[in-house]
């Protein structure tokens, strides 16, 4: 991908990949040894994109992009710490990535775990405790707003942390690096927008 797109026409070409992957016609780009020799010198991503360490969303594949497109940040349920933030930082500010996107999925464990805990009090021994922690003030605050089904709070959860990421991490306002919540869909293989903040 070209690396002058605004937020505006990578989100547009990400989508628009996303959309050939769902049908099944794949361009599989810049996936082979001409590309691998041509980013041995660094890397130039369009985007940042932070989603969940499930293994059934490869995020590259997922937007039929190739290799050194996305800069891809993965943790259970795309939990943001100070390491994750760091990481968005790094990418907007020293890699130049005109967009932020966090991603989230549908029939996402670490969120279901999350809303286990919330509906029962009860939370989880071992390091689980840490991922659902981190996830369960956005259950609370989706279940306030409304959300009471998976699919919903799993939606609602992106918005929340693209939200909390535009807020916490100085360098997305700065630069004016866009911001993109989305959900990725495992029926049908599609990512459906949730929240936006690009100019």
């Amino acid at each position: 991908m070209p690396t002058t797109l605004t937020a505006r026409e990578v989100w547009d070409e990400l989508t628009a990949g996303n959309e050939r992957f769902a049908v099944d016609q794949m361009d599989s780009p810049r996936r082979d040894s001409k590309r691998r020799e041509e980013i041995l010198g660094g890397q130039d991503p369009v985007a940042a994109v932070i989603a969940c360490s499930d293994s059934r969303v490869p995020v590259e594949l997922l937007f039929d992009a190739g290799l050194g497109d996305i800069f891809v940040i993965r943790t259970a349920g795309g939990c943001v710490d100070a390491a994750v933030s760091a990481s968005v930082e790094y990418a907007v500010d020293a890699l130049g990535v005109p967009l932020v996107v966090f991603l989230s999925h549908e029939r996402c464990g670490a969120v279901g775990a999350a809303i286990s805990a919330v509906d029962t009090a009860e939370i989880p021994h071992g390091l689980t405790r840490v991922f659902v922690e981190k996830i369960a003030p956005s259950v609370m605050e989706a279940r306030s707003r409304g959300c009471q089904d998976a699919d919903a709070v799993e939606a609602e959860h992106a918005r929340i942390m693209a939200q909390h990421l535009a807020d916490r991490v100085p360098a997305i306002a700065a630069r004016g690096a866009g911001v993109v919540a989305a959900r990725y869909r495992l029926a049908d293989g599609r990512v459906e927008t949730v929240y936006e903040a690009i100019d």
